[in-house]
């Protein structure tokens, strides 16, 4: 599977020439990439309020002026973005035990200067296809949540009962409503929550519930 055309791969290395290096790599693989001088500035973008919308990835070399690229993973873990935004360390030798702790914390992986284009490259498009995944999953869990939102009270608690296994009878024992009350509800809420079966509907409040 090939990456989202919309893909980005974000670069953060203090050194110029690496970052001129890999954005003409990406390039020839037709991967779109931002560049970044320093951990600060990918992280100023971050407390923007930066919500990745489109598949991304990030190549951050471990040891830079200022703040590290150990520092700025933590920033991206402590926002709950690491599967949104895989990280790849760029790490030299000496730096590889550490690359390993961080693949360990949640890092996508580490690449070891001076890396082989082509592997490097595989990666991140690798990397890029969590990212799509990841954020295709969210937006499903958006749009269920969403659609719950639509619910009325009373269509929630038929809801639940009717993905408890209830049935009609039953529900309209427990809410002191009609059965006929209840076949009204009950056909709303498979409507609004486009469910066939109380099955379908139980896994769908799941899915809802796993989102919070």
């Amino acid at each position: 599977m090939q990456p989202a055309p919309d893909a980005t791969v974000f670069i953060v290395d203090d050194d110029e020439s690496v970052r001129e290096a890999l954005a003409w790599l990406l390039r020839s693989r037709h991967l779109a990439s931002e560049r970044f001088a320093t951990a600060e500035a990918f992280e100023a973008m971050l407390a923007s309020g930066f919500s990745p919308s489109n598949p991304c990835c990030l190549l951050l070399d471990v040891r830079m002026p200022g703040m590290s690229g150990l520092a700025l993973f933590e920033r991206i873990a402590e926002r709950g973005l690491v599967q949104a935004v895989p990280v790849i360390f760029l790490t030299g030798h000496a730096d590889v035990p550490t690359a390993v702790g961080m693949v360990k914390r949640g890092a996508f992986d580490f690449c070891e200067k001076p890396f082989s284009d082509n592997a490097l490259v595989d990666r991140v498009e690798q990397a890029l296809q969590q990212s799509a995944r990841v954020l295709a999953e969210k937006r499903a869990r958006d749009r269920l949540a969403a659609r719950v939102a639509e619910l009325t009270d009373r269509e929630r608690d038929v809801m639940q009962l009717v993905a408890r296994g209830l049935p009609n009878k039953l529900i309209a024992d427990q809410l002191a409503i009609s059965v006929r009350t209840v076949e009204v509800h009950r056909a709303r809420v498979f409507d609004k929550m486009e469910v066939k079966s109380a099955v379908e509907l139980a896994n769908v409040l799941r899915d809802v519930a796993d989102a919070r």
